[in-house]
């Protein structure tokens, strides 16, 4: 598929996405099977000891995973998480997070991804992974 395509096909649906919108998660990168989605740290989305939500975390690693297995699906065909396994390492500090979700084995029915969330504090500085995930994404075909 082009990469124009791929990449307003993978737009299309995460603009279409509510949490996404809620959290203020944005688009970083889409190439065939990597999605990038970055997410400034917000105290709206914060647990009570300040790091940001696991549910947070989860919510963008887990659509990470879903766009990256979406580039490899075929065109009219959709995607939808069938299970994921999510790692949390440490709390989740820092001004900004990256999801970055890539696949590991596309097949006709069932993509396997895996992810890891990368945490960013000031400007420069080694980013820190945060959470480890493996998911399983379900092809839906028309």
């Amino acid at each position: 598929m082009p990469m124009t395509n791929l990449q307003d096909r993978i737009t299309t649906s995460f603009q279409a996405q509510g949490l996404m919108t809620t959290l203020g998660a944005e688009l970083a990168l889409v190439s065939e099977g990597e999605v990038h989605i970055a997410l400034p740290f917000s105290e709206r989305l914060s647990q009570q000891h300040g790091y940001l939500h696991a549910g947070a975390i989860t919510s963008i690693l887990d659509s990470a995973c879903g766009y990256a297995a979406l580039t490899k699906a075929s065109p009219g065909c959709d995607v939808v998480t069938a299970e994921f396994k999510i790692n949390l390492l440490r709390p989740a500090l820092g001004d900004r997070f990256l999801a970055i979700g890539r696949v590991q084995n596309a097949g006709r029915s069932l993509t396997v991804c895996t992810g890891e969330v990368q945490a960013f504090s000031g400007t420069g500085g080694t980013p820190k992974v945060v959470a480890l995930m493996q998911a399983t994404i379900a092809t839906i075909r028309p």
